[in-house]
């Protein structure tokens, strides 16, 4: 069963969020995908903050990922963002239905 790793990201800094959402796209969530994800969807939100959904093809693919690349993934996100004025939250589930359109 597929596996969704999502994290979201609130900012007191407009500037802030705007090199987050730099950082993913310019490599970040690429990397994730390249270290095991199968696809990964960044989200701005309307309410100013960010999401980011990774779906990996099995829990234990995931936990594979959060064993091995994402310590280091992670580390590089802390180091750039991870001041006073970002918050995180980290969520993960079991993908019950997908519908493709």
């Amino acid at each position: 069963m597929a596996f969704a790793y999502t994290v979201r990201a609130e900012f007191d800094d407009p500037d802030r969020r705007a090199a987050y959402l730099a950082w993913l796209a310019g490599g970040h969530a690429a990397a994730v995908v390249a270290a095991g994800a199968r696809s990964a969807q960044v989200v701005a939100r309307d309410d100013g903050a960010v999401e980011v959904r990774y779906v990996f093809a099995s829990a234990r693919d995931y936990a594979a990922y959060e064993a091995g690349p994402a310590v280091a993934l992670r580390a590089e996100g802390a180091a750039r963002f991870g001041a006073p004025g970002v918050r995180f939250r980290r969520g993960t589930g079991d993908i019950v239905t997908q519908i493709p359109g």
